[in-house]
């Protein structure tokens, strides 16, 4: 790298970082004026709705934008299916787009049997269940379910189809960790334990109104930095561990041999439709179309997405010599990833800092993960597990809810899903791995899981050619 290189990269970064950090003690207080103006008006709206309900028009409205999110929620398996299979070899394509089919069905299935019920059982406030709590197999609903007496934001089954959406993608997550060399049985059990038990009881902790929304600062995850993606994360580091890294990727001299991914277009698209889906991910987590925060939501998720580009470009230009595509886009997720947590609370300049912050520790992660040789093919781990602990730390030191009790009950829900959602993960592995096999043979990874697996090939033209110019 020469020193115009080095000088280009730097100024990235630098530039970046003062104007987060310029204004950034004046634009917290702001926001929190703001955020103190909207809540007390949001107040005086709820009051005004339990009295009288809402208009028609206002409560179709929230509504409407509820459906609309859970739509891009949805477009985001899209993305996930071209990020990874555009980041791992063509041999696996095939195999890669059925798990994320089979896991968006297997989510959606498994949340409506009994994710929804033991997500969100219904404490009571003298409940003094705070870790665990079941409502019943199934969804269903009175005629109450679909008016404003349900929520003034959304119906019953809009509200199921909004949360269904979100349940699928913690193992989404794992799926590209473990790709190119995991058995496609095995992984859909675990896809049904992680999905059905794992992320619906974690997610009951906060959202909930479990044990981490009753300590006396609540643990706060405004779209699940935490509650998403780090226990996809710890999901995806248990399952990396378990596998082993596939052939050929650290070789015996001690040198990493890359394993490149067989389309960069393809893996791009695949980030510009989750990045698209995110409005979705982030906006309708206000869970009403109230102007002022979905527009300030999806400002900072922006902002956060777009430093997260600039601050891993200059990380891998510095670190790697080379401006690398795939920490480009990894920097993107690791941005929104990063802001998720506090997309209601931050500063546009805050906002910036995350997305700056989480773009290099995407690289750094990526790489030292490498050098203690976890081969996570798509970079899932640094980017949801990494990124999704600094997003909600973030919380407590920057925006409206940042502060000293804030923090501590950040790293105590830091902490607590990390242990569960690994410890889980881990379990389910190791159990699947001893009576059913985990890994397909070195024969079938070798030739390509969608031979193997699948009996079919991603491109066959391609793949006739290649073997008549062999």
């Amino acid at each position: 790298m020469n020193w115009k290189q080095w000088w280009l990269g730097t100024l990235m970064a630098a530039g970046i970082l003062v104007a987060g950090s310029s204004s950034l003690v004046a634009q917290t207080e702001t926001v929190t004026e703001t955020k103190v103006v909207v809540e007390q008006t949001t107040t005086e709206v709820t009051e005004e709705a339990a009295a009288d309900g809402p208009s028609v028009e206002l409560f179709t409205t929230n509504n409407l934008w509820m459906m609309i999110a859970a739509a891009l929620v949805f477009i985001m398996h899209l993305g996930f299916a071209s990020l990874e299979s555009g980041l791992t070899r063509s041999k696996n394509t095939v195999n890669i787009l059925s798990k994320n089919v089979l896991v968006l069905a297997i989510g959606i299935v498994t949340y409506a049997f009994i994710g929804f019920n033991l997500m969100y059982p219904g404490f009571a406030d003298e409940d003094s269940q705070f870790w665990f709590k079941f409502a019943g197999f199934g969804i269903a609903t009175d005629a109450a379910g679909v008016t404003s007496a349900y929520n003034v934001g959304y119906t019953y089954w809009t509200d199921f189809l909004f949360q269904a959406m979100f349940a699928a993608t913690a193992a989404t997550i794992v799926s590209g960790a473990v790709a190119e060399r995991v058995k496609l049985s095995s992984f859909l059990i675990f896809t049904i334990l992680f999905v059905a038990i794992a992320y619906p009881l974690a997610g009951s902790w906060k959202w909930g109104n479990g044990w981490l929304n009753r300590l006396e600062t609540p643990f706060y995850d405004f779209a699940g930095s935490t509650l998403v993606h780090s226990v996809g994360g710890w999901g995806a580091l248990a399952g990396a561990i378990v596998l082993g890294p596939r052939l050929g990727k650290y070789l015996a001299n001690g040198k990493i041999r890359p394993i490149l991914g067989h389309s960069m277009p393809l893996a791009t698209i695949g980030v510009f439709l989750l990045w698209l889906g995110w409005f979705g991910f982030n906006g309708g987590s206000v869970l009403s179309a109230d102007p002022g925060l979905v527009s300030l939501t999806l400002v900072t998720t922006s902002l956060a997405a777009s430093a997260g580009a600039l601050g891993a470009t200059a990380t891998s230009w510095i670190l790697i010599k080379k401006p690398d595509l795939t920490m480009i886009l990894n920097g993107v997720l690791a941005g929104l990833v990063g802001i998720t947590a506090g997309a209601d609370q931050m500063t546009p300049n805050g906002s910036l800092l995350i997305g700056l912050v989480a773009g290099i520790l995407v690289v750094v992660s990526v790489v030292a993960l490498d050098r203690i040789k976890i081969d996570d093919p798509v970079g899932a781990i640094s980017v949801h597990l990494t990124c999704g602990i600094w997003g909600t730390l973030a919380v407590g030191l920057l925006g409206a809810k940042a502060g000293g009790a804030q923090l501590w009950s950040q790293i105590i829900g830091v902490v607590a899903y990390g242990v569960f959602a690994f410890v889980f993960a881990l379990a389910a592995f190791l159990i699947i791995k001893s009576f059913l096999g985990l890994r397909v043979s070195a024969e079938e990874e070798s030739k390509g899981l969608d031979l193997g697996e699948h009996g079919l090939e991603a491109y066959p033209d391609f793949e006739g050619v290649s073997e008549r110019l062999s």
